[in-house]
């Protein structure tokens, strides 16, 4: 073997780093198992909120020691292997921007009867069509307003300079969607935010390409009332001005001293001394709160506080509000004398005093310490020291690193005005947009306001000179710039330094009060802790048996040629894991599935190498040239039955999503790794053993397999016909029973509505149930059945699909609730739940349809060019769509025995696997009829067909039977939530295998008799 050096080397690396990149998903386990235990009380009852404590308190802290390399939690999190929502529950959402809104805003939300037609035909129209929305509209707005320019209602103040009456429609629907997209860009970054500002671990938010949807992944979450409100609520903007430090530093002092005097008090109760207790529990009592700005002086003798920041990030983190602002000049210079409390370097601290900067008296603290001032701070008793008008707000990303490497956040002191509310609102705001700064330092934001606007910041800017103003958005402080001078007539800069993107974003926010752009919730998922924990179960258990059943029978058939595929299948199985921890994927349930299914199919290339090999035996060559001549003439039958199951995964990922997506990453990954380990890896050791013991060393026949399937001679060409009629009579049967049956049985994802898993404490009824629920949902569709357990049904429904609004979620859960009423004494609880809206099940199912079809006909491209006749792509795509329809008409004549598995997103993935499997069956047929017709040609077209077929059968029922038993492992042992997939996979395996032999090579026959006879005549002479 040529570069068996590079090989060894390869695979080193390529383990090396597998290693490196999964350490990191131990440590992250084993401190997630430190922050249990800790978190666990005398009963084992573990506090959810101290465990949470527990894990803030090492998030930029090292716990991982590398070679010399520190990694903090917040490090290892990052880099750890991912499991999806699937494994440990969590929440998956798909919001849409609604374009009708923006259109109306920018059309001044005219009441005119034709233009609000327009926009609601547009919206039905949107439901079966893949064009953008501002497309729809248009053609509506023709049909019922015809002639009547779109300037006549987009002219208006708002639009002035971008739209005039004399704008022609399409300089208006430019200008309307830029805009719309730019509204998709400002909820973008808004959601972004707000979901950093959640919490969560790991969270996933992206833009789809081409829609004008969102979507969001939010592992553990516990609560989707919370983030449906999170996600879903509009944007609020807010100016505020912002306390000097010499305004509240006694407040806040007060405030230390309290927080002190209390936990002396708790330590003293805690040593038995009530007494003393008694004495130093002091509240704040009818303290007396002013508005009145107070001066406290600052002892410059605090310069030891660890947790100040570093020289390098004390620099001004405020942005200047004009044109070449130096925001160092809002530093407060305070006296050296004493104060009300003589000194504040003499107070005992409390965690509140660790934040105060010495130089400028501002507040800032490191991450792991905003939940516990934000505790401190919500406490009435501490409220109770500090103005009405007073409140904090974080910045809302992090100003720079302290000495230890901790992220630092700002804490400002906010001035409310009357009635809390803000002097200033974002509404004000016409537009905003980035530019290079004047000064040519950076980038800087330019921001018009309408004329009331403009009133109120001219006020506000003349009142605030040389003073912060802070830009607010969900209660985040965004900027803070210091004023220079009055800024009149609502046009004004903001200046910083800013980078390209980070001015873009504050324009955004800025933009995001003048235009609203409310998100609504097309389609989500909801998985509880509880059923994550068993999918894990469930999918380690079918990995295990399925790996057993496969080690065992390769050993049994092929000897210590099977050992050596068994240690390529772990190595397989080690670099999957490895290299989605590289890529920072999540593994997900179906990407177990994925797994599962590589397993099975990985075995491929080592069966047709040692087939090949035991040809070449039989022959009688040595075996150090059997070896060699195996894996050579196996090769391209390996290569093309990989690039076809390949393709099938990238069409897969590039029109599938949420698990979907999961699944083709794996599926991909273990193609590649299966190629590499069985070809490459293999060889190396296959070779290693032969030249260390010479003939001894391997070989790959036992007394079960040595002579079985090796003389066979089946007539298959022959008996072609009866393969036909015999599919005929299934596929119409089948069909029939779709057509009996109203269609198959669509999952939510292709006909909208809402599902959900609910466990009860005992079995229930449940035609009972369906019958109470039909009643609950004002006689909507519902379907009830058994979902793996006899306690657990699934309940699917169309009541209210069509209204996406957040009211209809809450009627629809009540509904549930009240439907289940009955059965309160079982405990029902909702194990996950899922909603898909109306106009996104169209989409989904446009795009199953269309990723089928692209598959189609990418593998016929493949096949036409590899083998350069046209009748091979078309015996591919004739068995492919025969393959198709069998498992259609299997999936629809189940239901019609009374097991009904629904066609959905994850069913869709088995379709195109099917094809990606049932391809590789094709091309090892088509790869050896290739074969034989230049080297071993005979006159008789079908007798070299049926030889060709009949010599790569045994490598066929090997591949399936291996594939098979772990499919049947999957199937018996995945769980409900892969039932329906790992049945179609079942059947797509059997079918696959058998039109590969009876319906693809036959094809080829009876549509290229001559030209195939003529053409390998000539390739013999």
């Amino acid at each position: 073997m040529k570069n068996k050096g590079f090989v060894v080397a390869l695979t080193i690396i390529i383990t090396l780093l597998c290693i490196y990149y999964l350490s990191f998903t131990f440590v992250s386990r084993n401190v997630a198992k430190e922050a249990t235990e800790y978190a666990k009380d005398s009963t084992g009852t573990v506090d959810f909120g101290r465990k949470q404590k527990y894990l803030d308190s090492l998030w930029t802290a090292p716990v991982y020691n590398l070679l010399g390399l520190e990694f903090t939690l917040k490090e290892v999190k990052q880099t750890e292997l991912n499991f999806g929502l699937d494994l440990q529950g969590g929440m998956h959402v798909t919001l849409e921007v609604s374009p009708i809104e923006i259109i109306k805003t920018m059309a001044g939300n005219s009441t005119e009867p034709k233009f609000n037609e327009a926009l609601k035909n547009a919206r039905e129209a949107q439901r079966n069509s893949q064009d953008k929305f501002i497309d729809l509209f248009y053609a509506e707005y023709q049909k019922i307003n015809p002639g009547v320019k779109l300037s006549s209602y987009f002219s208006n103040t708002a639009n002035r300079g971008r739209i005039d009456y004399s704008s022609s429609d399409d300089e208006v629907l430019k200008v309307v969607g830029a805009e719309i997209d730019d509204a998709i860009d400002r909820t973008f970054t808004i959601l972004r935010t707000r979901i950093d500002k959640f919490g969560v671990t790991q969270p996933n938010i992206q833009q789809l390409e081409g829609t004008n949807r969102i979507q969001v992944e939010l592992p553990g979450v516990d609560n989707p009332e919370r983030v449906r409100k999170l996600l879903q609520g509009v944007a609020k903007l807010e100016f505020f001005e912002v306390y000097e430090p010499n305004e509240f530093i006694e407040f806040y002092v007060q405030a230390n001293d309290y927080l002190v005097e209390k936990e002396k008090a708790e330590k003293a109760l805690e040593e038995g001394n009530n007494s003393k207790a008694s004495e130093l529990s002091a509240e704040p009592g009818d303290l007396e709160i002013s508005d009145e700005p107070l001066t406290l002086d600052i002892d410059d003798d605090m310069d030891d506080d660890p947790a100040l920041l570093e020289d390098d990030t004390s620099e001004p983190v405020s942005d200047g509000l004009g044109f070449d602002e130096d925001s160092s000049s809002d530093a407060l210079a305070l006296d050296s004398g004493t104060s009300a409390q003589d000194s504040l370097a003499q107070q005992e601290y409390s965690i509140l005093l660790t934040g105060v900067d010495p130089n400028s008296g501002r507040l800032f603290f490191p991450g792991k310490d905003t939940a516990e001032i934000n505790e401190i701070m919500r406490n009435p008793k501490i409220k109770a020291f500090f103005p009405p008008s007073l409140e904090f707000l974080w910045s809302v990303k992090p100003i720079g690193t302290s000495q230890a490497g901790e992220e630092i956040f700002e804490l400002f002191p906010i001035r409310k005005g009357r009635n809390g509310n803000a002097p200033l609102e974002g509404d004000v705001i016409t537009n905003a947009n980035s530019d290079i700064a004047q000064d040519g330092r950076g980038y800087e934001i330019n921001m018009q306001m309408n004329s009331r606007g403009a009133k109120v910041w001219k006020r506000l800017t003349a009142e605030n000179i040389d003073r912060q103003i802070a830009i607010v958005l969900d209660n985040r402080v965004y900027s803070a710039p210091t004023v220079q001078n009055e800024i009149p007539g609502g046009r004004s800069a903001i200046s910083g330094a800013f980078t390209l993107e980070e001015s873009k974003d504050l324009a955004n926010i800025l933009k995001a009060g003048a235009l609203p752009a409310p998100a609504r919730i097309v389609e989500e998922a909801i998985v509880g802790s509880t059923l994550g924990d068993e999918s894990i179960r469930q999918g380690i258990t079918s990995i295990l048996a399925g790996l057993v059943l496969v080690i065992l029978f390769m050993v049994l058939y092929y000897n210590k040629g099977g050992l050596v595929a068994d240690i390529a299948l772990f190595i397989n199985i080690f670099f999957i894991l490895g290299i989605l921890a590289q890529l920072n994927a999540a593994l997900t349930l179906p990407g177990i599935a994925g797994i599962v299914l590589t397993i099975g199919m990985s075995i491929d290339a080592n069966v047709l190498i040692f087939e090949r090999i035991r040809e070449e035996l039989r022959a009688q060559k040595s075996l150090l040239n059997a070896i060699k001549l195996g894996y050579e003439k196996a090769f391209s039958s390996i290569l093309d039955s990989n690039v076809t199951t390949f393709l099938t995964g990238v069409i897969l990922y590039t029109f599938g999503s949420g698990p979907v997506k999961g699944f083709a990453v794996t599926l991909m990954i273990g193609i590649a790794c299966s190629f590499f380990s069985a070809v490459f890896i293999t060889r190396v050791i296959v070779e290693w053993m032969t030249r260390k013991n010479k003939e001894g060393g391997i070989n790959f026949s036992t007394f079960i397999s040595k002579n079985l399937l090796s003389d066979l001679n089946l007539n298959i060409i022959g008996k072609r016909k009866m393969a036909y009629i015999g599919s005929t009579i299934l596929i119409i049967f089948g069909m029939s029973t779709i057509f009996l049956q109203n269609g198959l049985n669509l999952g939510v994802d292709f006909t909208g509505g809402r599902s959900f898993v609910v466990q009860f404490d005992e079995p229930v009824s449940v035609p009972d149930v369906r019958t109470n629920l039909s009643n609950s949902f004002d006689n909507a569709s519902v379907e009830v059945k058994t979902y793996g357990s006899n306690n657990t049904i699934k309940i699917t429904t169309g009541y209210l699909v069509d209204d996406e609004s957040a009211e209809a979620d809450e009627k629809v859960n009540a509904s549930l609730m009240s439907g289940l009423d009955e059965y309160k004494d079982q405990n029902p609880k909702v194990l996950s739940s899922s909603k898909v809206g109306a106009t996104i099940a169209d989409d989904i199912k446009s795009t199953a349809q269309e990723s089928v079809i692209f598959s189609l006909i990418v593998i016929f491209l493949y096949i036409l060019i590899r083998f350069r006749k046209w009748q091979f792509g078309l015996g591919a795509i004739v068995a492919l769509f025969h393959d198709v329809l069998v498992v259609l008409s299997m999936m629809s004549i189940m239901r019609l025995l009374g097991v009904a598995y629904e066609v959905d997103q994850v069913f869709i993935a088995a379709m195109l696997t099917i094809i990606g499997y049932s391809i590789n069956d094709t091309v090892v047929v088509f790869d050896r009829v290739r074969e034989y017709l230049q080297e071993h040609f005979k006159s008789n077209l079908a007798e070299t067909l049926n030889l060709s077929i009949n010599s790569t059968l045994n490598r066929t029922v090997m591949t399936s039977l291996t594939t098979l038993l772990v499919v049947l492992i999957l199937f018996l042992f995945g769980g409900e939530a892969l039932r329906g997939f790992s049945f179609a996979l079942l059947i797509g395996i059997l079918v696959g295998t058998y039109s590969s032999i009876f319906i693809a090579t036959p094809i080829v026959v009876e549509t290229s008799k001559k030209q195939l006879i003529a053409d390998a005549k000539k390739a013999a002479k």
